[in-house]
């Protein structure tokens, strides 16, 4: 009897854990979604951890038929992996396979594919074209790892989709060959099932404001995923649900980046009760972007992001906002629009939040058909005037963009085209052996318009082209997926190809009597090793900066515009004839320039010790002291003084800094100063620099003061800081040495001249503000 009662007693105890720990999955899986968790390493015979920390299982046991497939490691490993970890191991698939998950009905669920396409012994990802269905929905179709990673100019490939909620409770994601091309293969290097708790609702649609649609009904694939005005946030660092978030910089139209920001240490970001933390990691809404704090400027601008997608399907676009600046409702108020369309015309965040630092996000769906032939997505951001903000200005904190399944549950879309390098690429792999230049290309129309013939894709492509140069023209999207027109040039557009050399690539040989040099665009593809992601060191409104080699052994900093530049190639060549006349300690040398098919890249002396932003901020540098930093505004104004007095060039006007000046006129300037710096500045030294900064930043070009000036009272500010306890009288003879010390070094006789004239002038007089009839520019 006592046996059967302890038996009875224990199977309370059991029954009662289990429920515990059923309940306790699912409260993970609403706060942080791990009531499910497969992450596993394909192809892998043992469990794994990456460069994060990050554990990793052998995909093995999840295969219903493991005999279908092979587990192969690659040949070689691309410097850009963040880890050998999933990526140097991969399961090839030469039929049909399934993998088999048991997950909880009552949660959405991530599933991440990993792909790095590369050699894996006998098996080339060039080769291989299949599809990925997952609970009865289309994720790929016809997929190229190999041409996507290459028109991505990624060494490897992430798809993220969000699986809705499976009745069954099986999961089966299954991989199929194309039958289309001939030994083809399917393969996969890592594979991530996880629940995720409940983040999306109900949604109203752009453009029918009485329509809304329940997006957790929908299967979707993430298509970008930005922290914008803030940096990259890896897996690990997310909120719990191993999402990562890209720096939103590549993906703004044009030059209208704006200014970026970063939350006060005095501000304190913290989620509302109505808002989960599972939407988006705090460090989201710690930066943001903004059109900056001139209001004329910003009514004449859209703050404008481009992103690439695919046609015939619904986008859910998801915008986080948490002002962390403003307190009132009305100070600052803008539209919202999604495609030319207004998703909404008076966005107050401060009114939607609640309160100074409070996330949130607001969500829209528009449906992008096919009609027009752009398979881009345009959000944009402007100050709406009409309810006379306070402030006019516009802020964006996050950006999402996830793609909907259609109708026929698919999700699919076709291979990006090829990179225009496609076959200079493939000339340098070298020792591998491929295929015919013909059979190559067969592969490449066939993945990309499938049954279409070669003479209806040889007349749509011109077609569209046509289109395409037309509406740039016009300016109704002037961010293309091709170039910008290369003005002057002699360059065909015929079919065959058979020099690369153009009157405007000769012309670059010749400029600024042989100062600059012409390279080959193979020479700078070679020292960039193909434009390899892995190589990028910095984005910009002109393209991306990346680090290459010449020469064999000689570093340089590569410049590569981008289709969203706005620079042609009259500007172009214009930049290279007046930077090939500048050399100065204080500026960046142009060693040389590139132009051929259609490509504007320009080389420069490379810095190794990175941008003055990488010491500023957040980084594993120790801090740039005062006197390091005064130093530094020291060395730009002589690089400055130098362009406008020393070398025929345009007197542009400075750039402003209105936060500077507001919190001058506030008399809070050392509110923004840097914490780690901030008690070691002298208040006589800052005072006096802080003047001079106001006085350089005046309206009217009269009031404000020479290089020459400004280089006097930086070198003045020196002093003050170098020796605080000393009179003022030497300090300022000791800034007027270390100034006729600076203008005997100058070759350039103007500079001499003007250098003198200065010199002379400081000698009487003490400081710029008590000069009489200023010469400001």
């Amino acid at each position: 009897m006592n046996c059967k009662i302890q038996k009875l007693l224990w199977s309370i105890i059991i029954f009662s854990c289990t429920i515990i720990t059923v309940h306790s999955q699912e409260n993970n899986a609403t706060s942080a979604g791990f009531a499910d968790s497969f992450v596993l390493a394909c192809g892998s015979t043992a469990d794994a951890t990456d460069s994060n920390g990050r554990k990793w299982s052998s995909d093995a046991k999840f295969l219903t038929s493991p005999d279908t497939s092979v587990s192969a490691t690659a040949q070689s490993q691309d410097p850009s992996l963040p880890s050998t970890v999933p990526y140097m191991t991969a399961r090839i698939f030469k039929s049909e396979a399934t993998y088999k998950f048991f997950v909880s009905p009552k949660f959405r669920h991530w599933i991440r594919l990993h792909f790095y396409p590369s050699y894996y012994g006998k098996f080339d990802t060039f080769h291989s074209f299949f599809s990925v269905t997952a609970g009865g929905f289309t994720l790929l179709n016809n997929f190229s790892a190999s041409i996507t990673a290459e028109a991505l100019t990624q060494a490897y490939i992430v798809r993220e989709f969000s699986m809705m909620m499976l009745e069954s409770g099986t999961l089966n994601l299954t991989f199929t060959p194309s039958a289309s091309y001939k030994n083809s293969f399917a393969f996969v290097n890592g594979i991530e099932i996880i629940s995720m708790p409940k983040i999306f609702q109900s949604v109203s649609m752009v453009g029918f404001s009485d329509q809304n649609m329940d997006a957790e009904t929908y299967t979707m694939q993430t298509m970008v995923r930005l922290n914008v005005g803030g940096q990259y946030i890896p897996a690990n660092d997310d909120s719990g649900l191993s999402r990562t978030w890209y720096d939103d910089s590549p993906y703004i139209y044009g030059a209208g980046f704006g200014v970026t920001s970063q939350a006060d240490k005095n501000v304190t970001i913290a989620y509302p009760s109505t808002e989960s933390k599972d939407i988006a990691p705090l460090d989201v809404y710690r930066t943001s972007r903004s059109m900056g704090p001139n209001a004329t400027v910003n009514q004449n601008y859209n703050l404008t992001w481009i992103l690439q997608i695919d046609v015939n399907f619904t986008y859910l676009v998801r915008f986080h906002f948490c002002d962390y600046i403003f307190e009132k409702v009305n100070q600052m108020v803008f539209s919202i629009f999604i495609n030319n369309q207004t998703a909404v015309s008076e966005a107050d965040v401060i009114a939607w939040s609640g309160g100074k630092g409070v996330p949130m996000h607001k969500d829209y769906a528009i449906y992008v058909n096919g009609r027009t032939g752009d398979d881009q997505l345009w959000v944009a951001l402007h100050p709406n005037v009409e309810v006379k903000p306070e402030y006019y200005n516009a802020i964006l904190n996050g950006l999402e963009v996830f793609k909907l399944n259609d109708p026929k549950r698919n999700l699919a879309g076709p291979n990006p085209e090829p990179s225009s390098m496609k076959a200079e690429l493939e000339s340098e792999r070298g020792s591998f052996t491929s295929p015919s230049k013909s059979s190559k290309n067969g592969v490449i129309i066939g993945s990309v318009l499938g049954s279409l013939a070669g003479f209806g894709l040889v007349v749509g492509l011109i077609v569209f082209l046509n289109h395409r140069m037309r509406r740039d023209k016009t300016d109704v999207s002037s961010s293309s997926g091709a170039w910008l027109p290369i003005y002057g040039s002699t360059r065909s557009s015929g079919g065959t190809n058979t020099t690369t050399k153009t009157s405007a690539s000769s012309r670059i040989s010749n400029l600024a009597g042989g100062l600059c040099r012409h390279f080959s665009l193979a020479e700078i593809r070679h020292g960039t090793n193909g434009f390899s992601e892995s190589r990028v060191i910095g984005v910009g409104g002109f393209g991306k900066v990346y680090k290459g080699l010449i020469d064999g052994n000689t570093t340089v900093a590569v410049k590569r515009a981008n289709p969203s530049s706005e620079q042609g190639i009259h500007e172009f060549l214009n930049e290279i004839e007046l930077l090939s006349k500048l050399r100065h300690r204080h500026l960046v040398s142009l060693i040389g320039a590139c132009e051929e098919h259609n490509e504007m890249i320009l080389v420069y002396d490379y810095m190794g010790n990175g941008t003055l932003r990488e010491h500023l901020y957040k980084n594993a540098n120790a801090p740039i002291s005062w006197e390091q930093r005064l130093g530094i505004c020291i060395g730009a104004a002589r690089g400055i003084h130098y362009l406008h007095t020393g070398a025929n060039l345009p007197k542009d006007q400075v750039s402003l800094a209105d936060w500077a000046m507001l919190n001058h006129r506030r008399g809070t300037l050392g509110e923004i100063l840097d914490p780690n710096i901030k008690g070691e500045i002298n208040a006589e030294c800052l005072k006096h620099f802080s003047e001079t900064a106001v006085k350089c930043l005046s309206d009217h070009g009269t009031d404000r003061p020479t290089m020459g000036e400004v280089l006097w009272n930086l070198e003045y500010c020196l002093q003050l800081q170098t020796n605080p306890d000393g009179p003022k009288m030497v300090a300022k003879q000791k800034a007027n040495d270390a100034y006729a010390n600076y203008a005997t070094l100058l070759s350039i006789e103007e500079e001499k001249d003007e250098a003198r004239q200065e010199f002379e002038k400081h000698s009487a007089k003490t400081v710029f503000s008590e000069t009489v009839n200023p010469q400001g520019r």
